[in-house]
């Protein structure tokens, strides 16, 4: 529990599932870089059977740990954790990033120079190709009339070389659950991130309900971290094609006006079917079922939901208009800034 006299003003919390292997080769990176005046790093375990918890308390006695009794999934798992601590500021850290000096100041630098600055994140650069972005939120996101995510620095598969040309702060739609700073307060009084979603695209769903409060949304080019990707479930997954089309159904069904939505959910409804005549074409029958799964538990779980905002970002905002696959692969617009 935080306690503000004897409490650093961030939690840095990594949430950890039989990570053991990364946490040896990520953790280091962490507990050096950040400065124990500021932050506290703290490692939820999601009911790990690999040894974890032990290889924590032997090799790294400094880091705080959370060991829950099982695996509630990305989602549920940090809404535990961040109830248990409550700190100003809250970092959502994965098990497979490595931070760099001086990483944590700018974050929390921002939130605090700004009220109403919800979230933040870092530039997320790829621990493969380390003078690329990484995919999963690389300079910070946007979402398009259909629902498709991208950000500044990757659309679809294709992630650009950083030579500074995103380092412009401006206002995102959703910043990278990888690396993702939030104000806790706000974070708690949006509803954290949805366990219904278990894990994939829950960062950008709270994102959205933070933007529909009021909140702000920057990523801090000053700040520098390094992603692995797909350390716990990799992009050839059918259960991860699953839970992304599931997931952006859901939100889109959460997030999106009454007026809108019939129209919208009918577009992907057709995309969708596109992706999976293409999964079958193929061969890749088990993606193409997972496809069909996402679609029929949408229809189940989307009954949850009943209340819908009156006002659509979407329409509100040029990236949001915009028909990312049509800039993508009808016009081969590669790069986001092909399409300012």
């Amino acid at each position: 529990m935080y306690d503000a006299a004897t409490c650093p003003e961030v939690a840095v919390i990594i949430l950890n599932w039989n990570g053991k292997e990364l946490m040896r080769r990520y953790l280091p990176s962490v507990v050096a870089c950040t400065p124990e005046t500021l932050g506290r790093v703290i490692v939820a375990d999601n009911g790990s059977t690999d040894g974890s918890v032990e290889m924590l308390a032997e090799e790294f006695p400094r880091v705080e740990v959370m060991a829950f009794d099982r695996n509630y999934g990305f989602a549920d798992g940090y809404n535990r954790a961040i109830e248990l601590t409550q700190y100003p500021l809250t970092v959502l850290l994965n098990s497979d990033v490595e931070v760099t000096s001086g990483w944590l100041e700018p974050l929390a630098a921002t939130m605090r120079g700004n009220e109403r600055m919800g979230a933040c994140q870092p530039k997320l650069m790829s621990d493969v190709n380390r003078d690329t972005f990484e995919y999963a939120g690389a300079m910070g996101g946007f979402i398009d009339r259909n629902g498709y995510p991208y950000c500044r620095g990757r659309i679809f598969d294709s992630c650009e070389k950083d030579s500074g040309q995103y380092d412009r702060r401006v206002t995102l739609m959703w910043a990278t659950g990888a690396c993702l700073m939030v104000r806790t307060s706000a974070y708690r009084d949006c509803g954290g991130l949805d366990a219904a979603f278990f894990a994939h695209m829950e960062e950008i769903d709270l994102c959205w309900r933070m933007r529909l409060a009021g909140w702000n949304i920057v990523a801090v080019p000053a700040s520098v971290v390094y992603h692995y990707g797909g350390g716990s479930l990799p992009a050839d997954n059918p259960r991860k094609t699953y839970l992304n089309f599931r997931n952006n159904l859901l939100m889109l069904h959460k997030n999106l006006p009454k007026s809108d939505l019939r129209s919208t959910l009918l577009r992907r409804r057709l995309l969708d079917t596109v992706a999976w005549a293409r999964f079958i074409a193929a061969g890749k029958f088990s993606y193409a079922s997972a496809i069909v799964r996402a679609h029929r538990d949408f229809r189940k779980m989307r009954k949850a939901y009943s209340e819908h905002p009156s006002v659509n970002l979407l329409k509100g905002h040029p990236e949001g208009r915009r028909n990312i696959l049509v800039q993508y692969y009808l016009r081969g617009r590669k790069h986001f800034s092909d399409l300012v």
